[in-house]
């Protein structure tokens, strides 16, 4: 091969692997390089539209990226996708001006190039209209259409609301990955909308909004991440799960679980919520057992002191637990550096803890929350080694 080849020496199903590294205005540049490059970018195996902060302002910025986005997807037709990204996070900050001002055109034509990724097979898609570090309430619906892809692999969301229809993943058999950040879920009316994926492997529910979505079995689930903290009860209320005389263990009534019962196969799960969240304390009454579950993440939620039932209620379904994670923190000593405390079973185990070789606590500071805890676990006859 000649040293003055170059890249063009390559085949075009590698230069379009290329190209779909690009944001989508550069890759259709590519175009000017030379004749053979003309219609690469029409058949990129990426599509990427990034519309971040500074890049679009006002109106005349979202006619622009809407006359560009229609213009592309006609010109790409139906060429296969192996990645789909659009990132639309300045319009995610000023979301309700620009509807107003564009007559929704934006809103619908984000549905259109959804439809349009999942049509040519896209394997991994990823829709952001979530601005990081500014606080927005998600505005950026999605049709209720369930998604019906043989080929889609990877789903992340963040700041888009979505409802019941479209949570029905039954026909993506090969959805392995899905995340939800920053969503609302949108049931329209009084029951809980149902997440049907029964092939993930991983799944992220991160800061949602709306009521918690139902989770339906998962038997190939391997790590889980929730973040609960979308419902809450008021200070009077009365409700069974408020007061200090939840019951555990009524397999009766597990149909009602909202979150434990389908995560009960996962291998690494992280469980954060709110200490005025409910529906860890609603499922606790009818808590699954997690065979398999090896690591585990709770915050404090799961270890107020003096009140050690939930925490206990989930290592007493967990028999095979190899290490357990206790993140802590106080207002008072957030400012202080982080410390973390190992603390190793040694001998004695009590038969819920049995398999348990690690509990790490991650807090702010070692105050009396932490020696609460520790002579909690004593309490199992656990004979524990501060490291």
């Amino acid at each position: 091969m000649p040293p003055s080849a170059g890249i063009n020496v390559l085949p075009d199903e590698v230069l379009q692997h290329i190209l779909g590294f690009l944001e989508a205005k550069e890759s259709v540049r590519s175009c000017v390089l030379a004749r053979r490059w003309c219609h690469l970018w029409k058949s990129a195996t990426g599509l990427r539209i990034l519309a971040d902060a500074g890049m679009f302002l006002g109106r005349v910025s979202v006619e622009k990226l809407c006359n560009f986005m229609e213009s592309l997807l006609r010109h790409r037709a139906g060429s296969p996708l192996h990645t789909c990204e659009l990132r639309l996070t300045y319009f995610g900050r000023n979301i309700l001006g620009c509807l107003y001002e564009d007559e929704g055109r934006l809103l619908r034509l984000v549905n259109t190039w959804f439809s349009h990724a999942v049509r040519c097979q896209v394997r991994a898609l990823r829709l952001n209209a979530y601005s990081e570090g500014h606080f927005t309430m998600p505005i950026l619906a999605l049709d209720e259409s369930s998604v019906d892809s043989r080929h889609l692999t990877t789903l992340h969301l963040d700041g888009i609301v979505v409802k019941r229809r479209f949570l029905d993943f039954s026909n993506c058999p090969l959805l392995e990955h899905l995340e939800f950040r920053n969503c609302h879920f949108h049931s329209g009316g009084d029951s809980r909308l149902r997440i049907c994926a029964p092939s993930l492997v991983s799944l992220l529910l991160d800061d949602i909004w709306g009521w918690t979505p139902m989770l339906e079995s998962m038997p190939s689930l391997v790590k889980a991440v929730v973040t609960s903290g979308c419902e809450s009860c008021c200070h009077d209320c009365n409700c069974d799960f408020c007061d200090n005389s939840y019951s555990i263990g009524d397999d009766a009534g597990s149909n009602d679980c909202v979150l434990l019962k389908g995560l009960s196969e996962a291998m690494d799960l992280t469980l954060i919520s709110e200490p005025e969240t409910f529906i860890f304390k609603k499922d606790l009454r009818w808590c699954p057992s997690f065979s398999k579950l090896k690591t585990l993440l709770l915050n404090e939620y799961w270890c107020v002191p003096d009140d050690f039932r939930a925490l206990v209620c989930i290592l007493e379904h967990s028999p095979v637990l190899e290490k357990l994670t206790l993140e802590l923190s106080s207002e008072e000593d957030r400012q202080q550096r982080e410390r973390k405390v190992t603390l190793r079973p040694m001998e004695g185990s009590a038969a819920i803890l049995e398999h348990l070789k690690i509990i790490e606590i991650k807090c702010d500071a070692v105050d009396e929350r932490i020696f609460k805890i520790t002579l909690f676990l004593c309490a199992f006859h656990i004979r524990l080694i501060l490291n």
